[in-house]
């Protein structure tokens, strides 16, 4: 008897849930990420040479398009010293940054030790402004 009153449920969910789903994709713009720019970078060791050893990128970002962004994220590629890559993470910022305003961001290697120091070198991309 409780399965039946559940059925309505779960199906009445599905078909809410499909309807926001096309909302979201009709009215969701990809901006491209030429609109942004990566204006400094630099790649930070802690601890080089112990188990403790981290790696972090800081950098900063500029919105040079001509409209305020709501969402942008900035892929770091990390690369051993034979140009393999190690891993790839995503840094984003949730808040408005307006025409010409710069967003300061820092994206850490997730290893520690012997495998942060296998980082030789990294690539930064601009991945999605929205």
């Amino acid at each position: 008897m409780h399965r039946r009153a559940f059925l309505p449920l779960v199906v009445g969910s599905l078909t809410v849930g499909a309807g926001c789903l096309e909302f979201l994709d009709e009215e969701e713009e990809i901006t491209d990420p030429g609109d942004v720019e990566i204006v400094w970078d630099d790649l930070v060791r802690d601890d080089p040479g112990t188990e403790d050893e981290r790696v972090t990128i800081w950098g900063v970002v500029r919105n040079v398009g001509d409209r305020t962004l709501s969402y942008v994220e900035v892929r770091a590629t990390f690369f051993d010293a034979e140009s393999e890559e190690l891993e790839s993470v995503i840094q984003n910022v949730d808040q408005d940054v307006s025409t010409g305003e710069e967003w300061a961001f820092e994206v850490e290697y997730p290893h520690f030790g012997e495998r942060a120091a296998a980082v030789d070198r990294y690539e930064l991309e601009p991945a999605t402004g929205v």
